[in-house]
Order: structure tokens, then sequence, then C-alpha cells
């Protein structure tokens, strides 16, 4: 049990390494906040503001999953670790999830699995463009997509809820694409027992 523990925890070091390391070889990145430096090597994960995520976060960022004195609740409250990105943003008319949101999904779903007592539920939303139902509809979607990676990564299916908002609850109001943008997420909101 242990030996399976400690493989799980160097898979997702590597999988953080991974990541950070294909995403520092990427020039896509827009930084509009002055405070964080530019020219460092890695990758910004928005969450309710911005982290920066560099090569020299890797430890720290895995080092929660590494900390056995760590409470599922204390690893939780880390603002600096991989598990504080809690939305997941998709694209338009879109369920699918991006390179960088999977690396995030995969630290997730081992935490989920490692913490037996560990509850989420996922908000499935969707700008206020297209119908009601059908918003509903592809809000169900996206939540699914990101269930589905979690139930990949070991985290059982009671452990697991999925819910829809659709355009009912949006984060950002305005018709603008910036507000848009914000509204098409999914947001995996915890409780721990």
């Amino acid at each position: 049990m242990k030996q399976n523990s400690l493989i799980n925890k160097l898979c997702l070091l590597v999988l953080v390494a991974i990541f950070v390391n294909a995403c520092a070889t990427t020039q896509e990145v827009s930084v509009e906040d002055e405070s964080l430096q530019s020219g460092t090597d890695g990758v910004l994960v928005e969450s309710d503001g911005v982290i920066s995520i560099t090569e020299d976060d890797v430890g720290a960022s895995a080092s929660a999953f590494t900390d056995e004195d760590m409470t599922a609740q204390q690893m939780l409250a880390q603002s600096d670790s991989i598990l504080a990105s809690r939305t997941i943003y998709f694209e338009y008319n879109s369920a699918k999830l991006s390179d960088e949101t999977l690396s995030i999904l995969e630290a997730h779903g081992a935490f989920i699995a490692e913490n037996g007592n560990v509850e989420v539920r996922l908000e499935g939303h969707a700008d206020e463009r297209g119908s009601r139902e059908y918003n509903i509809a592809l809000g169900d979607r996206r939540a699914q997509s990101v269930r589905r990676v979690l139930l990949l990564q070991g985290a059982s299916t009671d452990q697991i809820d999925t819910v829809s908002y659709g355009e009912e609850q949006p984060a950002v109001l305005g018709q603008t694409e910036e507000a848009w943008a914000a509204n098409r997420r999914v947001e995996l909101i915890y409780k721990v027992r």
C-alpha cells in the first residue's frame, strides 16, 4: 500500500515536471500583471487571481502530495499548490480540455484518489449565448469531461458529483468576449468529511 502511494506520488511529480517543462518551451502566455516577473521559465495558471508556477515551484507544488502529516484540508488550503487552481476554462461551444487543464485535473484526481474523505462537486457553466436548455446541456458536458479525467486518475464515483448551472450563475457580468470567456467554466468545489 505504501509502495503504491509512493509510486503515485512519483508519477505525479513526473507529470508536473513534464507539464512545466512543456509549457516553458511555448511562448503563447500573455502577462498583463506587471507584478509578475517576466522572463521566468514556467506557466501561468488562472484561478481567482493569477498564479505563476515556475520550474522552482514544481517542488513546492509536488510537496503538497508528499507531506504525509498534512490533512486533506491543509493541502487544499495551500495557495501555492496546483490544487489552488479550481476553475477550468473552456473554449466557445466546447467541452474539450486543454493540455494545461489536463495537467491540473490529473493532480486533482490523484489528490482525490489518495484522500477517501474528500468529495468534489463539479459545477458546469456556460456563457449567455445560446438557449437556456442548450447551455444547461453544455455545462453538463463540461462537468462530465472534468469528471472523466478525475475518475481516470483513481477518484471514486462516490467522491464526485456534477451539476450544471448553464448561464444562470455568471462569474462576470457583461456581453464582452472577456466576460463570456470567464463564464465558460467548471468549478471544483471541495468538501472534506
